[in-house]
C-alpha cells in the first residue's frame, strides 16, 4: 500500500426527512445564497422543503446552473453573492450545481488574478472559500462528500477540474426520496458516471491494497445489482438509498487512499463533453471499454482480479475472461441506457483530430496511472470507440 493522507470533514445528513434539518447546520443570521439548476426542484417538492427548514433567514436564489456548469454562467452567481453580501453557499441538486458551488465559494473569496486562474492551476491557488452545503437530488458525481469540480468555459470549449481542501461541503443532506422523480436517462447516467469514477481509483496494478480493493468491488457489484432495479421501480426507497450511498462513497476518498489512481478516461471525457456536448456519464462509457482494451497489459492483473471477484469468471484463459469482463461491463452500461460508441452520438473519425488537439492544449498528453497514456494511446482508444 502507498503512503496517503486522509482527510474529509463533511457531515453526512442520511435518510428521510433529512431536509428540515437544515434548519441545524446553517447559522440563523446567515445571508445565504441557494443555488440550483433548471427548476425541477420546484416542482418535485424539494425547493419548498429547503424554503421551509431555512425559516427567517434572509435568503437570495441563483437558478440555471447547468449539466456540466459553465464558467459564464457561475461567475453571474459570483457577482450575485458579492453584491448581497452572501455569508453562507446552498447547493440544492446533483453534481453540478455543487462542483459549480465549490468553484462560486472559492472565487468569491479569490483574489488578485482572474477566478479562472482556479481552474487553469487546478485549485492548487485556492486558500479560502465560503461555507457553502448541499442537498443531493441526484446521485452520480460524489461531489456532496470531496473537494473536487469540474466547470466548463464555453467560450473556449475547455473543461477543467479544481480541487482543494478548502472546498468540502460543510454538510451534505441525501435523502434518497427525492430522486423518486428523476428522468430515467439521469438515473442511467448517475450509475454510470458511480461505476466509472470507482474504476478510475480501482482498475490500475495490484500494491496490496486489500481493504480498498475489497470496499471498491462491493460498489462495483452493488452497482451491478441495484442499478437495473432502480430502473425498473423508480420509487423503491431501498433502491435509491444503495444507490446514493454508492455513488458518495465512489468518490470520497475512501478507496483512493493508498492506491495508485488513472482518470485517463475521464480526460478523454471532458474533451467530449467540451467539444461536443454529450453529458457526462456517456463520455465514460465510451471510452472507459476502449481504454481498457488498449491497456490490457498494463492492467492485466486488476483486470484478471476483477473478471474474477466482480463478474465471477473464473474459467478459460486469461484473456478470454478479460475480454469478458471488459464487454460485461459494457453491456452494463447498455443495460443502464447509456450508449457507448462515438457513432451512437452521431460522431465519426473526423472528429477524432479535435479531440485530441484541445487533449494536447490542455497538457494531456501522459495520463493514466503510469502516465504512459500518450495523445498517441489516446487516438488509439477514440478509433475503438467507434
Amino acid at each position: 500500500m502507498l503512503n496517503f493522507d486522509f482527510y474529509n470533514p463533511t457531515q453526512i445528513m442520511f435518510g428521510k426527512g433529512r431536509i428540515a434539518d437544515l434548519d441545524k447546520v446553517i447559522p440563523a443570521d446567515a445571508r445565504v445564497l441557494v443555488l440550483y439548476g433548471g427548476g425541477s426542484i420546484k416542482q418535485n417538492g424539494v425547493f419548498d422543503q429547503v424554503m421551509s427548514a431555512l425559516g427567517a433567514r434572509s435568503i437570495i436564489e441563483f437558478s440555471g446552473i447547468e449539466p456540466n456548469p459553465s464558467y459564464e454562467t457561475l461567475m453571474q452567481a459570483v457577482d450575485s453573492a458579492k453584491k448581497n453580501k452572501i455569508e453562507f453557499l446552498l447547493a440544492v441538486g446533483g453534481g453540478s450545481v455543487i462542483d459549480g458551488t465549490k468553484f462560486i465559494a472559492a472565487a468569491i473569496l479569490f483574489d488578485g488574478e482572474d477566478p479562472w486562474a482556479i481552474l487553469e492551476k487546478g485549485g492548487r491557488n485556492v486558500t479560502q472559500a465560503l461555507p457553502f452545503g448541499s442537498v443531493l437530488t441526484l446521485p452520480a458525481t460524489g461531489s456532496e462528500m470531496n473537494s473536487g469540480g469540474v466547470v466548463t468555459r464555453k467560450s473556449i470549449k475547455a473543461k477543467m477540474a479544481f480541487s482543494s481542501r478548502h472546498c468540502f461541503p460543510k454538510f451534505s443532506i441525501l435523502d434518497p426520496a427525492t430522486t423518486f422523480t428523476l428522468p430515467i436517462r439521469q438515473v442511467g447516467n448517475g450509475a454510470v458516471d458511480a461505476y466509472v469514477h470507482v474504476m478510475e481509483q480501482y482498475m490500475t496494478y495490484p500494491v496490496n491494497s486489500p481493504v480498498q480493493d475489497r470496499f471498491a468491488e462491493g460498489l462495483l457489484t452493488t452497482l451491478i445489482e441495484e442499478g437495473p432495479k432502480a430502473l425498473a421501480s423508480p420509487e423503491d426507497y431501498d433502491v435509491r438509498a444503495n444507490l446514493m450511498w454508492c455513488a458518495t462513497m465512489a468518490l470520497n476518498g475512501v478507496i483512493s487512499t493508498g492506491v495508485p489512481q488513472d482518470w485517463s478516461t475521464h480526460m478523454i471525457g471532458h474533451e467530449l463533453t467540451a467539444l461536443h456536448g454529450i453529458d457526462h456519464a456517456q463520455t465514460l462509457a465510451i471510452v472507459l471499454p476502449s481504454m481498457l482494451r488498449i491497456r490490457k497489459e498494463s492492467k492485466r492483473a486488476k483486470l484478471l482480479q476483477y473478471a474474477e471477484r466482480v463478474w465471477g469468471l473464473r474459467d478459460g484463459s486469461e484473456d478470454s475472461r478479460i475480454d469478458r469482463a471488459i464487454t460485461m461491463t459494457q453491456d452494463f452500461f447498455e443495460q443502464m441506457g447509456v450508449k457507448t460508441r462515438l457513432a451512437d452520438y452521431q460522431l465519426n473519425a473526423g472528429n477524432i483530430p479535435p479531440i485530441l488537439a484541445a487533449l494536447e492544449t490542455h497538457r494531456m498528453v501522459s495520463l493514466g496511472e503510469k502516465r504512459d497514456v500518450t495523445l498517441d494511446v489516446s487516438r488509439q482508444v477514440l478509433e475503438l470507440s467507434l
